[in-house]
């Protein structure tokens, strides 16, 4: 689709907004830190993904012809993000006494399950990293006489040999590197394990023979071989998570300075992406974020307790994805009221178009000063806050041709990824697992009620519909579908 505004999008290397130059003329190469699959994704993680969609669809509504690649960590990513402790993969295997083959494999299929549910669009590729272990090997090899060196437990980077090392993180301070590990013989504090020898007298279920002994690769070079690899250096755009803006992603630069043999980072391609980008934060009081507290915030508890997951993302759509975004159920609550009341929208318009009469290709002329807006919010560092809004007034645009606008919303849909023009009302209309009545229950109490209010017995009536309330369910009369759960 031609837009107009231009792209500018938040470069967390430089710290400005820049506009969106392709190193491949009509071309935008992607790559997004993937999970590490040794446990369900909580919700603050699937915000990643949704971010990374957005930008995504953004390219492709710009124009340009998108190569997005989502990388699978199945090895070498430990249980601090700073370097140290145990892989987080062995240890989940060991826990549950299951190969570490089958632990990755039941949570790569939850992830792309909340992948889905999320209406997040496939991309060009996954890398899984076990996959590329010869790769990350000879990559290694590549570096290791200039800018590596060896100690008793792996080989090591030092980041003293490549320039403005730490930049992206703005942390090169004694406090900020106090999170490594202290391991014994390294030269800098900030120094990190690019292959981790297996101890002596000990065996991982997943290692692999190199020049530095049977081990695993580290966790930061994993992400620098396979988005060089299938992307080639330098490539437009990398993203993640805020937390990774600290000690992973300069790492990565650091490893791709070192294998493209370039200087300081003024110049963003010498850091193996042109533009890093970060989503902030999802907060949540409770503490249930955090995989370690039992009964965490994941994408299936929303939808046991009656959210469609696609609430979830409305959610993420009301802020900014540079903006912490504090999650509640009182929020969700109101995102997926937001959404119903879009969905019923586009059914009504959806019944107003004659049958066999398709929507047009392109929005009519009524619609253009909204799609310049939308175009102008997105383009603006996906400011899809205010793209929403627009959306939302062109969907409450009255005395228009119903196909013209319909024509509309799905050009602006394209981008926020809601899914509107195939969903129902009714699929929004999610049972609770707590519930304590079936729907089969629910609507013979309905009929009950209607056979009452029709013989103006108001008493059995308003008795009905409070046993229906003390449930879970609210009765709407005058609405079609009749009731819905109550929330919260």
């Amino acid at each position: 689709m031609e837009t107009s505004a231009p792209l500018t999008l938040f470069n967390s290397l430089t710290r400005r907004t820049e506009p969106f130059q392709p190193v491949h003329a009509g071309e935008a190469r992607v790559y997004t830190c993937g999970p590490t699959v040794y446990n369900y994704p909580h919700i603050g993680n699937m915000r990643a993904y949704v971010f990374a969609d957005v930008l995504g669809r953004t390219l492709s509504f710009k124009g340009y012809k998108l190569t997005h690649v989502i990388n699978i960590t199945d090895v070498g990513h430990l249980t601090d993000d700073a370097d140290a402790g145990e892989d987080k993969m062995e240890r989940m295997a060991a826990a549950q006494k299951q190969s570490i083959w089958d632990v990755a494999e039941h949570y790569k299929q939850a992830y792309w399950a909340d992948i889905r549910a999320l209406n997040i669009r496939q991309p060009a590729q996954w890398t899984v990293a076990t996959d590329y272990v010869p790769q990350m090997i000879q990559f290694a090899e590549g570096i290791a006489a200039k800018h590596c060196y060896e100690l008793e437990s792996g080989l090591y980077f030092d980041v003293s040999t490549v320039a403005d090392y730490g930049l992206l993180a703005r942390a090169q301070t004694e406090d900020g590197e106090g999170r490594i590990e202290a391991v014994e013989g390294k030269r800098n504090a900030a120094d990190f394990a690019i292959w981790r020898k297996t101890p002596a007298g000990e065996t991982r279920q997943m290692e692999w023979d190199s020049p530095w002994g049977k081990g695993a690769p580290g966790w930061h070079l994993e992400c620098s071989v396979m988005s060089g690899a299938v992307l080639g250096f330098p490539f437009d755009i990398h993203t993640g998570g805020i937390d990774h803006r600290e000690i992973h992603h300069p790492n990565e630069i650091a490893q791709n300075q070192a294998h493209c043999c370039t200087n300081g980072l003024d110049d963003a391609a010498n850091s193996g992406a042109k533009i890093w980008m970060h989503n902030n934060f999802l907060v949540e009081r409770s503490g249930k974020m955090s995989k370690s507290s039992g009964e965490f915030l994941r994408l299936q508890l929303l939808i046991d307790k009656g959210y469609h997951p696609l609430a979830y993302r409305l959610m993420c759509l009301q802020a900014h994805y540079r903006s912490e975004l504090e999650f509640s159920w009182e929020g969700l609550g109101a995102a997926l009221t937001r959404l119903k009341r879009l969905v019923m929208a586009v059914e009504q318009l959806k019944a107003r178009i004659p049958a066999g009469e398709g929507v047009p290709t392109k929005p009519g002329r009524v619609f253009a000063p909204h799609l310049e807006r939308f175009t102008a919010a997105v383009s603006d560092d996906l400011n899809t806050s205010v793209a929403l809004t627009v959306l939302e007034e062109a969907a409450a645009l009255k005395k228009v041709d119903p196909a013209e606008k319909l024509a509309a919303l799905e050009a602006m849909d394209a981008v926020l990824g809601l899914d509107l023009l195939n969903m129902a009302r009714a699929d929004l209309r999610l049972c609770p697992k707590s519930a304590t009545i079936t729907e089969a229950e629910i609507e013979a109490t309905l009929a009950a009620r209607k056979e009452a209010r029709a013989a103006k017995d108001f008493a059995r009536s308003d008795a009905l519909r409070d046993e229906l309330a003390a449930k879970g369910v609210e009765v709407m009369d005058g609405d079609p579908l009749g009731w819905e759960w109550k929330l919260g």
